[in-house]
Formats: C-alpha cells, sequence, structure tokens
C-alpha cells in the first residue's frame, strides 16, 4: 500500500485488537470474535473497513479502491476467528459447537441453565410398586454464596401431592455434580393411578438456617412406563410448574392401604384383612405417626361390627397382617358398606384421623371393582391397595 508523504494510517479500533501490535508482520489473535457481537446479517461499517484494510497491508499489489467483497452471511467467526488456526483446530472448534445442541434441537447454555437430571424408572407390577433409582445431576444452579449448592431430590405423586406420598434422598454437600445413586419405593400404586397419576421430581438446595430453596423439576406421566421395563432418562431441569389449584382438597392422599376381601363358605361370613400401610401422613411432631387401623360394616345397627389392629409405634409404612371375620349371608354383602379407616394414638388427647377408604356396592373404580370381585368369587382371597384420603362421604370421624 502506498501512501501519501505525512498522510497517516487510520486503524479501526477492532483492526487494532485483532493485531499483535509488536514491531514485524500483522498477526490476527486467535478467536478474537469472543470479543466481539455476533452479526446475524452481514458487517458493520466499521468491521467492513477493517477487513479492506487488512487485505491491503497483507497484499501490496491489491489496490485498496478495489476490496475483495464478502458474503452477507458471512459471521464475524470467519473473519476473525478462522486467523491463526489450523484447519485441525477449526475442525475441533466445529465439533464442540456441535456437541453443545442436543438431540431436541435446544442450546446448551439454554436447556441445562438449571442443570441435568439422570434417573430410571420401573414400574413392578406384581407389588403394585414404583422403584426411581436416582443417579446423579450435572451442572446445577449454583444456589449458595460459595457458587455451590448442598442438594437433594425429592418426589411427589400428583396430583395429590402431600408429605405423605413425599420420599427424598439424601443431601450431597458443596457440589453441582452431584452423584445419589439412591433408590426411591412407592408401594401401592394401582392401575388408576398408572392412568392419571404424573411423578413429579424436584431438585433442591438444602439450608440450615433458611427456607430450602428450589432448583428445578421435571413431570414423567406414569403412564408412560410400561410393567417391568426399566426406562431411563437424562432430562434437563425446568422452572417449577404450576400445580392445579382446582384439586378437590377433600381428596387429598393420606397414604395407602392394602386390603384383602374373601368370602368364606365355610365360616358363613366376610373375612376383612388388614395386610400394611404404606407412605402414611405424619401426624406427630417426631415426623411420624403411632398408626392402627378401624373396620366398619355398615350399615350397623347393633354397633356391633367395629375391629381394631393393634397400634405400631412410631411408623409411617406399619405391617398389620390380622384379619377380621364378619358373620354376614353372601347375598347380604349388596346392601353392606365396608369402611375402613386409619388412626394415628395419642396418650392423653383424641386420637388424629389419617385418612379412609369405603369399598361396597356404591363405591367407585378399584374400591368398587374389589368389593365386586369378592362377592364374584367365593372361597377366594383378592388383595388390592387403595388410596387413604382425609374425608368419608357420609361418614362421622370420630374415635
Amino acid at each position: 500500500m502506498t501512501l501519501r508523504k505525512g498522510e497517516k494510517m487510520t486503524i479501526s479500533i477492532q483492526e487494532h485488537m485483532a493485531i499483535d501490535v509488536c514491531p514485524g508482520p500483522i498477526k490476527p489473535i486467535k478467536q478474537i470474535s469472543d470479543y466481539f457481537p455476533r452479526f446475524p446479517r452481514g458487517l458493520p461499517a466499521t468491521v467492513a473497513r477493517s477487513s479492506t484494510l487488512r487485505s491491503a497491508v497483507s497484499q501490496s499489489s491489491v489496490s485498496p479502491s478495489d476490496p475483495t467483497p464478502r458474503e452477507d452471511d458471512e459471521d464475524v467467526d470467519q473473519l476473525f476467528g478462522a486467523y491463526g488456526t489450523t484447519p485441525a483446530e477449526q475442525q475441533a472448534k466445529r465439533q464442540v459447537e456441535e456437541e453443545l445442541v442436543d438431540a431436541d434441537g435446544y442450546e446448551s447454555d439454554d436447556c441445562t441453565a438449571l442443570g441435568t437430571l439422570d434417573f430410571s424408572l420401573l414400574y413392578d407390577q406384581e407389588n403394585n410398586a414404583i422403584h426411581c433409582t436416582i443417579n446423579k445431576a450435572k451442572g446445577l444452579k449454583p444456589m449458595d454464596h460459595n457458587g455451590l449448592s448442598d442438594p437433594y431430590v425429592k418426589l411427589h405423586l400428583l396430583p395429590g401431592a402431600s408429605k405423605a406420598n413425599k420420599l427424598r434422598t439424601k443431601t450431597l454437600r458443596n457440589t453441582l455434580n452431584p452423584t445419589w445413586n439412591e433408590t426411591l419405593t412407592y408401594y401401592g400404586i394401582t392401575d388408576e393411578d398408572m392412568i392419571r397419576k404424573t411423578l413429579r421430581i424436584s431438585v433442591c438446595d438444602e439450608d440450615k438456617f433458611r427456607h430450602n430453596e428450589f432448583i428445578g423439576e421435571t413431570r414423567i406421566p406414569l403412564k408412560k412406563l410400561k410393567p417391568n421395563q426399566t426406562k431411563t432418562f437424562s432430562i434437563c431441569l425446568e422452572k417449577q410448574l404450576p400445580i392445579d389449584k382446582t384439586e378437590d382438597k377433600s381428596l387429598e392422599e393420606r397414604g395407602r392401604i392394602l386390603i384383602s376381601l374373601k368370602y368364606s363358605s365355610p365360616k358363613q361370613g366376610l373375612l376383612v384383612g388388614i395386610v400394611r400401610c404404606a407412605h402414611l401422613a405424619a401426624m406427630d411432631a417426631n415426623g411420624y405417626s403411632d398408626p392402627y387401623v378401624k373396620t366398619y360394616l355398615k350399615p350397623d345397627e347393633d354397633k356391633k361390627s367395629k375391629h381394631k389392629t393393634a397400634v405400631k409405634k412410631k411408623t409411617l409404612n406399619p405391617e398389620f397382617n390380622e384379619e377380621f371375620c364378619y358373620e354376614i349371608k353372601h347375598g347380604d354383602l349388596t346392601k353392606k358398606t365396608l369402611e375402613v379407616t386409619v388412626w394415628d394414638y395419642d396418650i392423653g388427647k383424641s386420637n388424629d384421623f389419617i385418612g379412609g377408604v369405603v369399598l361396597g356396592i356404591n363405591a367407585k373404580g378399584d374400591r368398587l371393582k374389589h368389593w365386586f370381585d369378592c362377592l364374584k368369587n367365593k372361597d377366594k382371597k383378592i388383595e388390592r391397595w387403595h388410596t387413604l384420603t382425609n374425608e368419608l362421604p357420609g361418614a362421622v370421624l370420630s374415635d
């Protein structure tokens, strides 16, 4: 390039930052594009002028009045980032950029802002259980002043989320990439649950001196699971989603109960078995309950149908394995209703009602099906899990 006497070469700030200012040939700095905004369509005038100047300095045979035109869609990276890199480095850079985009087409920065969670689900149909194995999380959002978090995972079944059906992992301290490898199990999962329930998986940060903080969550409809097949997930956490407030609070879940029914022809009576309960609501300050179960066969004019199990101390998953017999003709069962209630035993004050379920010809869903199957199959024991709710239609809840 030829300059007139006394004329100074003007260099834009972009070009100044893109060269080695030491004496010698101009050497662009690698990946200088990191310092500039991206221009999706064309280049601004300052960059266009600097590219002309670079062309003039590097090739003295080319006239500055005849610059080489560039494509409008050319990215700034191609101007600055490509200089000073080898073809192998450029190829490696492109591969890294491709890996940052996930299979669903979301950019890595957006998708992993809260972190990702790896877990697996297994529906054990024979035992009416769902096993959720929480493996690990990666890139969690920092929640503490030290730039780390104290994460744990908790599970709820929706609708009907409550303390009764909450499960949680242990807390891992000072990490954004925790590995739990912990399996949490829900018992008493019915066919109806598999159709209408959703598993909510939340990752939270535990704080000792204030409320725990929410990091992110994901939700899996149980109908997506196939019986006895483990399904593995690696999912980006989402912001907290709203819970349906229109849900009937009178049907809040308070746990599950496993009941067996059998009409015994030799005994001419209905055998009611209280096998066990799972995920009962905690009624005591220690986070547990002292549960026992009562049964009534109504209508009960003589008030002699009450049966009661033993009290199980300090547990939310008691096993009773007790059976009661109601002497009644088989044909009269169509006029009867079986009321099963679970209570928390307290010393010196009235006992707390935990939840209950009603089986009979006027019941619905699994409760009706269980009663009907019992009437249909004499001398055959039929076990079913049922959901406990905090109110029973038409029941007088007093101990």
